[in-house]
């Protein structure tokens, strides 16, 4: 069965040319390219080329994850199309969606030219590349198999992005909304209720509790905004400044795994980040203790990841990994790892874990959001329906004294 793949590939000429075409698996659509005497710059189906079109971008942590993707992946293609890892590198930097990422592939491409290897040049940008790279790199090299190594790091990168871009396209309709609650309770405080209170100031008369209320933060709100500002501007720097510290940082962590929906999130979703990452390693060749020591460096969480620097001590003492790895990660995961060690499919069943939490990350992640938007509806009517409520009793209680 056929299925239609998008591509972009080189010509002769240097040139970039797209187009589309049928064949049964990504392999047959480049060695199609390859008897056209093209190289290969992308190949990837008609429906996932499209959903990347689409996929927003709306934030800059987006714009660089697809930008990254799509330079490993660019990669991968053309090293498997035949390319020489000069021409492909060169390419990859010349094409690159963001000046960082441009300029961190010419510096590896210069340090490729002077002799280093790949693994090594990418090791002197990991603040772009990150740790997971080199080692996939370098394990891809050594078994003289780079171009497949290149795709399975390309496979990480687009199931992290895709990620990355879920968790960010179902947290922005909440956060609209409070933007949105927010930005219409300023403007009640700060327009409609001092107009109010000019017209109740003319009539005179005693007010009700609730308007009292309302009145006051009003005033609040316009009078002493500079000082909420001041609080807010000290807070955020405050914050910031007490994470910095590595105890403070790691013990934030740690309080966040506790709290309900959004502790079992980051949970899941420091699982399939930290099995994907193991997984890839091991089927490129690297050692367990390899493995982890890249792979726990992908847990963003300090706590677990510190965590799991206390399991691959426990695996240098031979302890078996899925027992080490006990209360670390969800009893899911730990089974399935111990499934995988007693087959002697240990990397096969860490992807599949990823793929799992993934899944289940996704479903927690819904599951938040379908908590959050009713909640913010319920306070923002709230807050409105104390407004109507304080300025229905205000006019009750004016025209009952005029009687």
């Amino acid at each position: 069965m056929s299925v239609a793949f998008r591509y972009r590939a080189a010509t002769a000429a240097g040139d970039v040319i797209e187009g589309v075409l049928q064949a049964p698996t990504p392999r047959a659509a480049i060695d199609e390219l390859r008897r056209q005497t093209l190289v290969p710059v992308s190949v990837e189906p008609v429906e996932r080329a499209a959903a990347t079109r689409q996929a927003p971008q709306w934030l800059g942590g987006q714009r660089r994850d697809d930008a990254l993707a799509t330079a490993t992946r660019t990669m991968a293609t053309m090293l498997a199309g035949g390319a020489t890892l000069e021409r492909a590198l060169r390419f990859a930097a010349d094409h690159a969606a963001t000046g960082e990422l441009r300029d961190a592939l010419s510096t590896v491409r210069h340090d490729v030219q002077q002799g280093e290897t790949l693994a090594t040049a990418l090791r002197t940008r990991v603040a772009t590349f990150g740790t997971l790279a080199p080692a996939v790199v370098r394990a891809g090299e050594e078994s003289g198999t780079l171009d497949d190594a290149l795709a399975r790091l390309a496979d990480h990168v687009e199931r992290t992005r895709d990620l990355r871009a879920q968790l960010r396209a179902a947290l922005l309709y909440p956060a609209l909304m409070g933007l949105v609650a927010g930005a219409g309770m300023l403007v009640l405080l700060t327009f409609v209720v001092p107009r109010f209170v000019a017209l109740l100031n003319d009539t005179g008369g005693t007010l009700p509790v609730s308007t009292r209320l309302l009145i006051a933060g009003s005033g609040v709100v316009t009078h002493w905004w500079w000082l909420w500002l001041a609080l807010g501007a000290v807070a955020i720097v405050g914050g910031r400044g007490w994470l910095q510290q590595p105890g403070n940082r790691a013990r934030w962590h740690a309080a966040r795994l506790g709290w309900p929906v959004v502790g079992t999130l980051e949970r899941a979703v420091a699982t399939a980040r930290f099995a994907r990452a193991f997984g890839t390693l091991l089927h490129g060749g690297s050692g367990i203790l390899a493995s982890l020591r890249v792979a726990r460096e992908a847990v963003d969480n300090v706590a677990l990841s510190t965590r799991l620097a206390g399991c691959e001590r426990a695996v240098e003492r031979g302890e078996p990994l899925a027992a080490s790895l006990e209360g670390v990660l969800p009893p899911l995961a730990t089974q399935l790892l111990a499934v995988g060690e007693e087959s002697g499919a240990l990397d096969s069943m860490a992807l599949r874990v990823a793929d799992t939490f993934d899944a289940e990350s996704q479903r927690t992640l819904r599951s938040l959001v379908a908590l959050v938007e009713p909640l913010l509806i319920v306070v923002f009517g709230a807050l409105v329906g104390f407004v109507a409520l304080a300025m229905l009793q205000a006019i009750y209680s004016i025209n009952a004294s005029a009687l």
